[in-house]
């Protein structure tokens, strides 16, 4: 099984690429392939053809997938990106902050 440093609903800032530098909240992970969705991030346009009568087509923008290694979580607490350390808490793993320590 694969696992990923970010999950659904983080927020993560982008460290390479055309969009490198901004931020924005994962809405999709895909641990099998390694890639992530990012709302408003990496947007591509699509050409979609009508499917029902009466529908319409056209060129669409859309978000596409990224890989995981491409971007960092930004820790609530400092608003940095940082990286994912894990700790025991109560019996319960949980990931913390590399940089100040706070629970992601």
């Amino acid at each position: 099984m694969n696992s990923l440093h970010v999950r659904k609903g983080d927020e993560v800032m982008v460290i390479s690429g055309r969009d490198k530098g901004k931020k924005g909240k994962v809405l999709e992970v895909s641990p099998k392939e390694g890639k992530i969705i990012v709302e408003d991030r990496n947007i591509v346009t699509k050409h979609v053809k009508p499917k029902k009568q009466g529908q319409l087509g056209g060129i669409v923008k859309a978000e596409g997938a990224l890989y995981a290694c491409k971007v960092m979580p930004v820790c609530p607490k400092c608003d940095k990106p940082t990286r994912v350390g894990k700790e025991i808490k109560k019996d319960k793993k949980v990931r913390i902050c590399k940089k100040c320590g706070a629970e992601l």
